[in-house]
């Protein structure tokens, strides 16, 4: 199952951080711009629409940066490069924002319900 050629890809936080840059850059490259918005009107801001068009678009462009960087060119080289950035996250406060720039690039924005995120999950209301 593992590849013979791909090794594991150990990157610093300076790398990863490189790394991010170049995906969010990417992003804005203008074929790549053409087939998100292509993937974004297709999903009509559908979650599960969302997860059929843009997700596999924007992993595809994820992976046409990282593998230059170790990481094999599948989905299981993303999930690895997502972890690692994760990893870093909380160490490193330019790591978080770009990351949280990243996935603002192809996941919708949230919209809290209205009670807000203060409530702890319990409602005293009945």
């Amino acid at each position: 199952m593992a590849s013979a050629s791909a090794q594991p890809a150990a990157l610093s936080a300076e790398q990863a951080k490189v790394v991010l840059a170049e995906v969010i850059q990417a992003f804005s490259a203008p074929e790549n711009a053409v087939r998100m918005d292509e993937a974004r009107d297709n999903a009509c801001n559908d979650m599960g629409k969302m997860l059929q068009f843009v997700l596999p678009v924007a992993t595809q462009i994820q992976q046409e940066v990282i593998k230059a960087y170790g990481f094999s060119c599948d989905g299981e080289g993303v999930l690895k490069f997502a972890r690692l950035v994760k990893s870093y996250e909380a160490q490193d406060p330019e790591i978080a924002s770009l990351s949280g720039k990243l996935k603002a690039l192809f996941l919708p924005p949230m919209t809290l319900p209205p009670h807000g995120p203060a409530s702890g999950g319990s409602v005293a209301a009945s």
